[in-house]
């Protein structure tokens, strides 16, 4: 392995793990702090911290589903992505920076949210913005890491295309 290979590993597991650190820091300040669905309004209506667990998937989806089911779909194939996504990060020399580090963010916001459903069986959520026309349901740090490098990743994609051949 050169150093540049080692260098560049070190950086996308660097990232990952700030993007997983911050979630689950933010999770564990929220589960100590804040009791179980009540509502502290931080500035006015507009951005609310609270404490909820979600054992489905994005707004709950698949809250439903018997828990076998639940573990296939929402632990063991994000899992398998993942950790697809990582080794496809670390392997292929050429990827864009943009990315990159979306697919980085992605990881690490993924893992977050695996982290919770194996270790407490659901995802801690805990932020609920409504400011105008941008009204959120709750959601966490690791959401904000998948947005942001799904956001990252489009950019970049967009970027690309603009760029003279």
């Amino acid at each position: 392995m050169n150093s540049k290979f080692i260098l560049r590993t070190a950086l996308i597991l660097s990232i990952v793990i700030i993007n997983v650190g911050c979630d689950q820091v933010s999770k564990k300040i929220v589960r100590e702090n804040v009791p179980q669905n009540e509502i502290i309004r931080v500035l006015s209506n507009h951005l609310m911290v609270t404490n909820v667990e979600n054992s489905g998937a994005f707004l709950s989806l698949g809250n439903s589903l018997p828990q076998g089911v639940k573990n296939i779909l929402l632990s063991l194939l994000p899992a398998i992505v993942v950790l697809m996504a990582l080794y496809y990060a670390i392997r292929k020399q050429s990827i864009a920076p943009l990315l990159l580090t979306g697919i980085c963010f992605i990881v690490g916001g993924g893992i977050g949210n695996i982290y919770d459903r194996i270790a407490y069986g659901s995802v801690t959520d805990f932020l609920q913005i409504n400011a105008g026309v941008i009204q959120t349901g709750i959601f966490n740090m690791a959401d904000v890491s998948i947005t942001t490098g799904s956001l990252i990743i489009l950019m970049g994609s967009i970027l690309k295309r603009k760029m003279p051949a």
